[in-house]
């Protein structure tokens, strides 16, 4: 192994070496209406390694902005809720669960997709959640 290099962590879980700085776009819908994120989700005395920012909020924009190793765990799509302080798995958004009001679904640049929670976000990504 190269000096410098983390050997605890496996290779196949490593995202970037050397930090990254990406944006994917989240978008949830509520019964058809569109629910903002709110601008500084993240910011603060310490900025969490994914927020939002006052230019690009209303648009979506998630930055993840990671120094040095970056692993798979770190881009989960969870993660962005959890900083948001916000409930987001398979059956629940928000205080919404799956039932006879309505279900989620999760669209990934424009195919279904059924990791929810555990997608791994990736730079310029379209991530669609609706509860209808």
């Amino acid at each position: 192994l190269s000096k410098g290099s983390n050997s605890s962590i496996p290779e196949d879980q490593v995202v970037a070496q050397n930090g990254l700085h990406w944006h994917p776009k989240l978008s949830v819908y509520i019964k058809g209406k569109n629910v903002a994120l709110a601008d500084g989700i993240g910011l603060g005395a310490v900025h969490q390694k994914m927020h939002t920012h006052t230019e690009d909020y209303k648009q979506g924009v998630v930055h993840m902005e990671m120094q040095g190793v970056v692993t798979r765990d770190d881009t989960k799509l969870a993660n962005f809720f959890k900083i948001w302080g916000k409930e987001f798995n398979s059956s629940q958004i928000f205080d919404k669960k799956n039932g006879g009001e309505g279900s989620i679904k999760m669209v990934v640049n424009g195919k279904e997709n059924k990791e929810f929670a555990n997608y791994l976000m990736k730079d310029g990504d379209n991530i669609e959640i609706r509860y209808d």
